[in-house]
């Protein structure tokens, strides 16, 4: 018999939550907010929300604006998946929805000025559920690439490419039932890998060898705006991972808060993952001898003992502001308070 893991309470709980908070109207927010979340649930977004301590206090500091900004919003889950933390002995189950956020941009969000048509705002959310209810979240969203769609494009040119950011080529990412457990330990067999191999720079293997043992040859990295997305194993090591590399210099060891796998998916997220001191270069701009944090969610795809697919969100926002560069100021003229 094939062993089962069963997170199906909690997956039903996070999606009950995003059904509810897609349908409430503004000034319902907060009533939806206490009735799924502890009313001291800690939630960890992106530059300029940060940290926000309290139920009611998420609601009106980041969802009523934004559904009072992006009409009519609809929530597109394109992976679903949940798990216990590996990083925690203790009982710590997480849930993972990624997706869009949609709908009509008719109203500024964060400084960035409506476009009265669709827009599309990419996030992705760990919920931590403890006695039937949300009681942390990570939720990390693209702010510049709505910018972008709003003509304020805050970033000099990509080393690669961000068009679209689609749900896995399988489009078996939503699991709304039971996985079997040895599929979820791969996953995360492969991982811990990848992340092995990552930390070290020294391998002694070329870049493009290095990644071959954990990724597959036309591996897609779905990365950020001002970075972009890349195909393959060589053009990732062209178009990010080597100029990346190029870039820092005293890279801290990875610090990660939790990190999941069920079936082909997995994923983990870090507050941040890991410092490193830019020496030029990196997305144009020049050295400053100062370490800046990387926050970043990373959600893999795994085909037999490769990973395929990997969505990444990195508060470049934050880090940039780190250096000395308020880019959300100084694109859209609107320091965060």
């Amino acid at each position: 018999m094939v062993k089962t893991v069963n997170f199906q309470t909690e997956k039903k709980l996070v999606s009950a939550f995003h059904t509810a908070l897609e349908s409430a109207a503004v000034t319902e927010t907060p009533k939806v907010m206490s009735q799924f979340c502890a009313p001291d649930s800690r939630w960890r977004g992106f530059h300029p929300f940060n940290e926000i301590n309290g139920a009611e206090q998420v609601a009106r500091k980041f969802w009523q604006p934004l559904k009072g900004s992006l009409a009519h919003l609809q929530n597109r889950v394109d992976i679903l998946f949940a798990g216990q933390n590996s990083l925690r002995k203790e009982t710590d189950v997480w849930v993972v929805a990624m997706g869009h956020l949609v709908g009509l941009f008719d109203r500024p969000w964060s400084g960035i000025r409506p476009t009265g048509k669709m827009a599309f705002l990419r996030y992705c959310a760990f919920y931590k559920v403890a006695g039937g209810r949300i009681v942390e979240t990570a939720m990390y969203f693209d702010i510049p690439h709505l910018m972008v769609q709003a003509g304020q494009n805050p970033f000099p040119s990509q080393t690669a490419a961000h068009l679209v950011q689609p749900g896995p080529r399988t489009h078996d990412g939503l699991l709304l039932d039971e996985q079997p457990a040895d599929e979820g330990e791969k996953t995360l067999a492969v991982i811990n890998a990848m992340i092995a191999d990552l930390g070290r720079w020294d391998s002694g293997l070329s870049l493009e060898e290095e990644l071959a043992r954990t990724w597959h040859r036309d591996m897609i990295w779905w990365g950020p705006e001002g970075i972009g997305a890349t195909y393959t194993i060589e053009r990732y090591a062209r178009q990010h991972s080597g100029p990346f590399r190029a870039s820092f210099t005293d890279r801290s060891k990875t610090n990660h808060v939790c990190r999941l796998a069920e079936g082909h998916y997995g994923g983990f997220f870090g507050w941040p993952n890991f410092t490193a001191t830019p020496t030029g270069g990196f997305m144009g701009m020049p050295a400053t001898g100062k370490p800046g944090e990387f926050r970043v969610i990373d959600i893999y795809r795994r085909v037999e003992d490769k990973l395929a697919e990997n969505w990444i969100f990195i508060d470049l926002l934050h880090f940039w502001k780190g250096q000395g560069v308020d880019i959300l100021a100084r694109t859209t003229g609107i320091e965060a308070s």
